[in-house]
């Protein structure tokens, strides 16, 4: 069983690890921006909410966030261990993760913090060319990583496994899968 966390600020490539480390463990990949696009897309009422939250310039409060990924994580594909990105986001969100879990007698078994320098991550970023990544975005987006997700590391540190994030894809997928066996 695998139940893992990735940590990591935006552009340190999380969701792709989380594509490649998902088929190499042969758990799902639970995102929770594809919930929230699944949700929108098939209009459920989760999705309603979000839509309005998203549509107004607004983060999704963490209630309806919470009761997403406690629908997604009682799927039947999800019983034998998952890859969480994007979830918990901060303190309150790992603490509902806790109960979640334990309410199954589960645990998590890891942590994983995708650590890169911040100048590495904005131009990574800038190089993608997408309008919505202008430095200031960005940038912005780092502070809000760094002030909200930041601690999630000091609440997992007895599960927390630090990851360089430079290098290939491949590389740093061995990486993690190398840390992670070695846990066990």
């Amino acid at each position: 069983m695998t139940r893992v966390v990735l940590v990591g600020p935006p552009g340190a490539g999380k969701g792709t690890q989380a594509s490649a480390l998902s088929s190499e463990l042969g758990v799902p990949h639970i995102s929770t921006g594809d919930l929230f696009r699944a949700h929108i897309a098939n209009n459920t009422e989760l999705g309603q909410n979000v839509k309005r939250y998203l549509d107004s310039g607004q983060l999704v409060p963490d209630e309806v966030t919470n009761e997403m990924v406690r629908v997604r994580l009682a799927e039947a594909d999800a019983r034998d261990g998952f890859l969480l990105d994007g979830f918990p986001r901060n303190v309150g969100q790992a603490e509902v993760l806790g109960k979640l879990l334990s309410s199954s007698d589960d645990k998590l078994d890891a942590v994983v913090e995708f650590r890169i320098d911040e100048e590495l991550v904005v131009q990574r970023l800038l190089a993608r060319g997408r309008a919505d990544d202008s430095e200031s975005v960005i940038r912005h987006r780092q502070e809000i990583y760094r002030s909200e997700t930041a601690p999630l590391l000091d609440y997992y540190a007895d599960v927390l496994i630090t990851i360089d994030a430079v290098g290939e894809v491949g590389e740093i997928t061995a990486r993690v899968l190398d840390a992670l066996r070695a846990r066990t």
